[in-house]
């Protein structure tokens, strides 16, 4: 209750709905979502149906949906049917990562959150799972650039689980696992020993752990606690089935493409990402796009069943011993 009073104290603190505060005050399951994919990743009306999609499946499997926005320099954990729809429907709505949270706040702006700033605010109020489609990473030609996602060093001292279908295909896969394993942040393979490769189910680059169930991601969470240390993400990678990931060779072929015009047009810095996903998406005919979309589907009910299993109280646990 302490917790919820500093919560209102505060005019920047986070806004909890009255769903999410009273699931966290039972320990029943919350799973975090975020709220690019609807205000910035989809076109309109779609990506409205699609937010209502992904809540339905979290509510489905026992859990209680979390979308987190930043609604007139308030964070709110948990939106209503009124708040979502202005999201998915506001052209000026902007995009939030965690840099952008403080004047965001204090200026009283609105934005959608990136995976950095869902997770630091999912885990500010208290929330333990937070499911998207793929992470950031480190982008290609990084010894020239020096472009690396802000989602690595957030989730480096960021205490939540994160499921994902693993970081953008468009990007340095080996050097991002690299650079995750030097900012300690455990990747688990669920169900493959396979990175997956975000629209395909493999990237071809191996993880050192594998997990078959969400009770033993909730054991791996638990020895997290147990061991204290900093705190540090922990990164479930569950791929997308084989019947919806993209067709790998369109993948490459497009993808090869793509960057050799990005690097002839001279595209750089924050102008990439949005480049190389427009031209996958034009160039496989918007097959990439509904891979994608499998893949935050089966992100998202996977969360919720994690958020499940983590929801067994400690006294529980301790019982059974």
């Amino acid at each position: 209750m302490s917790s919820n009073r500093s919560h209102r104290a505060h005019p920047c603190a986070p806004v909890l709905s009255d769903e999410v505060r009273a699931a966290l005050a039972a320990h029943h399951p919350v799973v975090a979502l975020e709220s690019t994919i609807i205000a910035h990743g989809l076109p309109r009306p779609r990506n409205l149906r699609v937010a209502e999609e992904l809540e339905g499946l979290v509510r489905s499997a026992g859990a209680v949906p979390a979308t987190i926005a930043v609604l007139d320099g308030r964070a709110r954990i948990g939106l209503d049917k009124a708040q979502l729809e202005r999201v998915a429907a506001d052209p000026a709505m902007r995009k939030l990562g965690h840099r952008d949270l403080a004047p965001a706040l204090a200026r009283g702006a609105s934005g959608a959150t990136t995976v950095s700033a869902t997770a630091f605010l999912a885990a500010h109020a208290g929330l333990r799972v937070f499911a998207t489609g793929g992470l950031g990473g480190v982008h290609r030609e990084w010894t020239r650039t020096q472009d690396e996602s802000a989602d690595l060093r957030l989730l480096a001292r960021t205490g939540i689980t994160v499921v994902c279908a693993g970081v953008k295909s468009i990007l340095d896969v080996p050097a991002t696992l690299q650079r995750l394993e030097t900012l300690g942040v455990t990747v688990l393979g669920y169900g493959t020993d396979r990175f997956p490769g975000f629209y395909l189910t493999s990237s071809g680059e191996p993880v050192d752990w594998t997990v078959r169930t969400p009770e033993e991601v909730a054991d791996v969470m638990r020895a997290q606690d147990m061991l204290g240390g900093p705190a540090a993400a922990l990164v479930v990678a569950n791929p997308v089935a084989e019947a919806d990931q993209l067709d790998p060779a369109l993948h490459d072929r497009v993808l090869t493409e793509a960057l050799a015009e990005c690097r002839d047009r001279g595209i750089a810095g924050q102008a990439v990402t949005p480049f190389l996903l427009d031209r996958l998406m034009r160039g496989t005919g918007g097959a990439s796009l509904e891979a994608n979309l499998a893949a935050v589907r089966g992100n998202v009910s996977l969360a919720a069943r994690i958020a499940e299993a983590w929801a067994v109280t400690p006294q529980t646990s301790a019982a059974g011993r």
